[in-house]
């Protein structure tokens, strides 16, 4: 059984994230499927300043240029490629090494989807697809990994063993030696009449034997205990994850989707987002996101990337 020990160690603030990126020993290639947006040409623009990113905008490279001069952005350190398909357009610049990241731009996700988990062409692996929001919120001091917030519609149980995998991958990458998960639910207890609860409960035995790792699996958890210790004290329960989760597991897309875009648009709050399991990392966002939203996944997926192949995490996390 896994030590209730819990490391004091907590995730990144955008703040330090940013800094870590501003570090970068060197630009990094990114393929924007979708460059025709001011929000995209924006960000790519000011990570160009910032020394993170050469940007490679797939598109209408008319719009693209159009839109540019409109917006008053220079595009002098970008390269644009003409594409009726940038969502392929920009997997193949992955593929020729032209880039290290992809980008999602204006597209929607099926388009982009598609050019992504091609068995032949795209970046598919073996390992679950998902989207991995990061999210912060100052007022609390609280910063938090929430998934599956875009791709799998209903993962099954050998699914969310593998979210959880990536959960505790991605808090580590970013500097949470042992995180701790919540499988969340609408309760905390385990009610037949609830499957994902029985999920939940598998997922914690498994946690606690080990399977992952150094981390603790709690669940199934409502997000008041997930995310607020004093919830956890009106009900008299005693878990080293509630108040505390560094990741939460969500047992479907739309529960997940629906908490992260009200937290999104209710709260004061600063979040990015990124696809994993895929075989190179996908900036990964609405294209109803602003400017800063974009710059904060990118921010966040550079970290990664460095944190993948020096294998130093180090510096993100204070």
């Amino acid at each position: 059984m896994m030590s209730q020990h819990v490391s004091s160690r907590t995730l990144p603030s955008f703040k330090e994230l940013y800094a870590s990126a501003d570090a970068l020993r060197e630009p990094v290639g990114v393929a924007v499927a979708g460059g025709d947006d001011p929000t995209v040409l924006a960000a790519a623009a000011e990570g160009i300043r910032r020394g993170w990113i050469r940007p490679l905008l797939c598109g209408d490279a008319s719009r693209v240029r159009a839109l540019a001069a409109e917006q008053g952005i220079e595009l002098s350190g970008c390269t644009i490629i003409d594409a009726e398909q940038p969502a392929v357009a920009a997997v193949e610049c992955i593929h020729r090494g032209e880039a290290r990241l992809l980008m999602k731009g204006q597209i929607a996700t099926p388009d982009l989807m598609k050019a992504v988990l091609n068995r032949e062409t795209g970046l598919r692996t073996e390992r679950v697809i998902c989207q991995m929001v990061l999210m912060e919120i100052p007022r609390d001091q609280r910063v938090f990994l929430l998934t599956d917030t875009g791709i799998t519609i209903a993962p099954t149980l050998e699914q969310k063993t593998d979210l959880i995998r990536h959960l505790v991958e991605t808090a580590r990458l970013l500097g949470c030696p042992e995180p701790r998960l919540a499988v969340m639910s609408a309760t905390e207890k385990v009610n037949a009449a609830l499957p994902d609860t029985l999920d939940a409960e598998f997922l914690t035995n498994e946690g606690r034997q080990g399977r992952w790792g150094a981390c603790q699996v709690s669940g199934p958890l409502s997000f008041d205990l997930a995310y607020h210790r004093g919830a956890g004290d009106k009900k008299r329960l005693e878990d080293p994850v509630i108040g505390h989760a560094d990741g939460m597991l969500f047992p479907d897309l739309v529960s997940a989707n629906l908490t992260v875009k009200a937290i999104m648009y209710t709260a004061d709050c600063h979040f990015g987002g990124v696809l994993r399991g895929t075989s190179a990392p996908v900036v990964f966002m609405s294209r109803a996101d602003d400017t800063a939203t974009r710059l904060n996944s990118l921010a966040y997926t550079l970290n990664l990337l460095r944190a993948e192949q020096y294998g130093d995490s180090s510096s993100t996390a204070g």
